[in-house]
């Protein structure tokens, strides 16, 4: 499950960063990286734990999926988190430094 929330998350910010790619000025570029190096990583565990395990791999527990479910979203999360410092950090739109320097009358 993990890995599917992660995929779904690569494809689906993807699609947003190739609908907005030459005027977007909002990183997505970045988190399409994380979401994607995160799918490859949960891609070499199910490839790996499939061979531990082999045809009890398809057959997991419901808590197990459960588990791995928050484990995905977990990520998901996480690289939004991260997405967001960076984008306040490098400010592309000049929001963060308009409201800081902001002159009071």
């Amino acid at each position: 499950m993990a890995l599917l929330t992660t995929v779904f998350a690569a494809i689906t910010c993807t699609i947003i960063w190739y609908c907005t790619a030459p005027k977007s000025q909002m990183k997505i570029g970045i988190l399409c990286f994380m979401y994607w190096g995160a799918s490859i990583m949960w891609f070499v565990d199910a490839v790996f734990e499939y061979a531990r395990i082999h045809e009890k791999y398809f057959n997991p527990a419901p808590a197990d999926m459960l588990n791995d479910f928050y484990l995905g979203l977990s990520v998901v999360a996480l690289g939004l988190v991260i997405w967001l410092v960076i984008l306040l950090v490098k400010d592309p739109k000049g929001a963060v430094k308009s409201a800081l320097f902001k002159k009071k009358d």
